[in-house]
């Protein structure tokens, strides 16, 4: 049993969900967001509230259970709160800043990266070395922040490059002589 799929899905106040087939489309303040179930479950809106419910016993339905559960909830918390993801930029030099649709990106390469952002993804830079990316939809956040980080990912030796805000990078020691 699913102990993530029994509990009903909360709707907060502003937010509307329908049901049509096996879609499922959350309408918010920050905009709206849809998502198609498999036919292992059924999903239903009722008193505020949605519930997810598994169709047999089979072990792939036991599976989308939990699943399609999880990506109402996230469907529900993008169009409330939305997704946030934070970069932090270290290294001599190394800097980012916006210039309109364009992250403008110094990672120590003899040229300027160019990263565009894509719609529906906001990205800030707060200070020269740190990035903001902000969305509804929490997988293309967590993909536009990776593609930013690996343009230049965190090296070992010294800790120069892209990483996510809080992530502890293993250091290693240099040689000796």
């Amino acid at each position: 049993m699913s102990r993530i799929g029994k509990r009903p899905v909360e709707l907060p106040g502003g937010v509307s969900a329908s049901v049509s087939g096996q879609t499922i489309e959350v309408k918010g303040p920050k905009g709206t967001r849809a998502f198609t179930a498999t036919d292992d479950v059924t999903i239903a809106v009722e008193d505020n509230a949605v519930s997810v419910q598994p169709r047999g016993k089979s072990k792939r339905a036991l599976q989308q259970w939990g699943m399609s559960r999880t990506m109402v909830q996230n469907l529900v918390t993008g169009v409330t709160e939305g997704f946030k993801k934070e970069l932090e930029i270290q290294g001599v030099g190394y800097r980012a800043q916006m210039q309109g649709n364009v992250l403008k990106l110094n990672l120590g390469y003899s040229h300027d990266v160019d990263f565009t952002v894509p719609q529906g993804i906001t990205v800030t830079t707060p200070k020269q070395t740190e990035i903001v990316v902000e969305g509804i939809d929490q997988q293309e956040v967590g993909q536009v922040a990776a593609n930013i980080r690996a343009w230049r990912g965190p090296e070992p030796y010294k800790g120069k490059g892209i990483r996510y805000k809080g992530e502890y990078i293993f250091r290693k020691e240099g040689k000796k002589k």
